[in-house]
């Protein structure tokens, strides 16, 4: 008997020394596991990063870029039913993000199938914060790389690797996403040629630009005007991503959903005629129909063009050195004779044109001219004055209707038309309803247009130091962006057509030294076309 209860001690004591070393030999190998964290949250542990990066890769939608397209099959001979089971359609049905059947206008049983589409990419990553972090353990607790997955998936996208550059702006930070820095270089290249021209660009930047002899233009100076970075990162999947230069220009050119339309050309409508009808500037229609060289170029009735707002995200800087000879206007000086009535009017000295050659640097932004400084005026041709003799035993204060002075001494250059336009300093659309008249430079004269009465002379945030004159036959013409006015006109002042009132400047809203010069009829604030009284 003792024989027995020794030998089951020993089998005991066996089997508390076995559990005891295996414990032993357990503690003493601790495993070596993973921490998953992402942007800071716990999220669980595994047994392999590897594994759950390859997991990720196989699991996750390699798809970027993604749209719903949809696409509808109705019945024709055979029934709707039939053209599925022909076409074998059932697996997209099943596999659609929407099905819709319905019965169209002819009576036909139709499915519109809605799939989500777009770019195949090769490699997806973790998403950016994810952080993978290895452990010491003696637990044998782990999760599933699918646990794992689950979660990620329902608290970040992933991702893959790209370029993010920032176009830094006063507003907001633009990005955009490519997958090569190479890409964005191309777009903006492209972007610069639809400003410039891609010949033009070509001669500056192999310096082959056809020097100026007498007359012409040069490309001094091309650049991008924005502060730009870029940055290696992992880019989320459901972020836009470029994928080639040709998508990137038109976001460049047009930004996000741009108003986009089609129009019929009308009969006896030139280009100029359908940009201001349709509320872009002759410069986005040429930019949406390439294939019209100039606003003058010719387009047949029943054409068909595009009609699209452009919303620049960068800022081409164009800055031109240009030699041109214009017509100098002669003046036309009214001489009054107290001895005559009103009415009498005789022409003394006829006028004649005269001719310059003006030199002129102009900072032109996305084809607008911003700024232009004068550099040179050569008198070519004397202008010789018209003078009538008109009768009037006083000055009159009523606007002589049939002839209306030009605001500027001559060298002037329209840099903003009565037109639809983007605005230079709050880079939203409206209409333009002056006439920016550039080129004369800092604190040149500012006439009157005609005779009239001073009743505005003051600041203004926008016009900036501004003057209207009420022409007392329906009329008002206005001045803004002075320098400052002319000594000894205030409101009530009566002045004479041609007569000094004021200096060029750049007061107020303003990119450069111009005369803003605006023409009212028949009510203040009803504002017309200011060509009309010149014409």
């Amino acid at each position: 008997m003792k024989k027995i209860g020794s030998i089951i001690t020993c089998i005991i004591l066996g089997i508390i020394l076995f559990v005891i070393c295996f414990d032993y030999n357990k503690r003493q190998y601790p495993n070596e596991f993973y921490n998953v964290y992402l942007d800071g949250e716990y999220l669980g542990v595994i047994e392999s990063k590897t594994e759950l990066e390859n997991y990720i890769d196989a699991k996750a939608n390699h798809f970027i870029n993604v749209e719903d397209v949809t696409t509808t099959y109705c019945e024709d001979e055979r029934s709707l039913e039939q053209i599925i089971i022909d076409q074998n359609l059932q697996p997209l049905i099943d596999s659609s993000k929407n099905t819709e059947y319905y019965e169209n206008d002819e009576g036909l049983n139709c499915v519109d199938i809605t799939i989500e589409d777009g770019e195949m990419i090769e490699t997806v990553y973790t998403p950016e914060g994810l952080n993978v972090e290895k452990i010491v353990t003696f637990s044998d607790q782990l999760n599933t790389v699918d646990e794992i997955y689950s979660k990620i998936v329902n608290l970040k996208s992933f991702t893959i690797k790209g370029y993010q550059f920032t176009i830094k702006d006063e507003d907001e930070n633009i990005y955009i996403y490519v997958t090569d820095k190479d890409i964005f270089e191309q777009a903006t290249n492209e972007l610069i040629k639809t400003y410039v021209g891609a010949e033009t660009y070509e001669q500056y930047l192999n310096d082959t630009q056809k020097q100026i002899d007498t007359v012409g233009s040069l490309v001094e100076n091309v650049y991008i005007e924005n502060e730009i970075t870029v940055k290696e990162t992992q880019i989320p999947i459901d972020e836009v991503i470029y994928t080639n230069a040709s998508d990137l220009v038109q976001f460049l050119l047009y930004g996000t959903n741009p108003v986009t339309t089609t129009y019929i050309v009308q009969e006896n409508e030139m280009i100029s005629d359908i940009a201001f009808n349709n509320k872009i500037s002759n410069q986005e229609f040429l930019i949406s129909n390439p294939k019209y060289r100039n606003e003058n170029s010719l387009i047949a009735v029943g054409t068909e063009v595009l009609i699209k707002e452009t919303n620049p995200q960068l800022r081409v800087v164009v800055e031109m050195y240009i030699v041109e000879d214009k017509e100098a206007d002669y003046k036309t000086v009214y001489q009054y004779d107290e001895n005559e009535y009103i009415g009498y009017e005789e022409v003394v000295q006829e006028g004649e044109a005269g001719l310059e050659r003006i030199s002129q640097k102009q900072k032109i932004v996305n084809g607008d001219i911003a700024f232009v400084e004068p550099v040179g005026k050569e008198i070519l041709k004397n202008t010789v004055d018209e003078i009538i003799i008109k009768g009037d035993k006083y000055v009159p204060n009523v606007g002589d209707l049939s002839n209306w002075a030009w605001p500027s001494v001559s060298g002037w250059v329209i840099t903003t038309d009565y037109a639809w336009r983007i605005h230079p300093i709050t880079g939203g659309r409206d209409f333009h309803d002056a006439l920016d008249i550039a080129g004369m430079g800092y604190n040149s004269p500012i006439y009157a247009a005609n005779n009239g009465t001073v009743i505005i002379k003051e600041y203004r945030y926008d016009y900036g130091n501004y003057m209207v004159i009420d022409h007392n036959n329906g009329y008002y013409t206005v001045y803004a962006h002075m320098n400052k006015f002319m000594e000894g006109i205030n409101i009530g002042s009566t002045v004479a057509r041609g007569q000094q009132i004021g200096y060029v400047g750049s007061t107020g809203y303003s990119t450069g030294p111009h005369i803003h010069f605006e023409v009212w009829k028949d009510c203040r604030y009803c504002k017309i076309n200011p060509w009309s009284i010149f014409r």
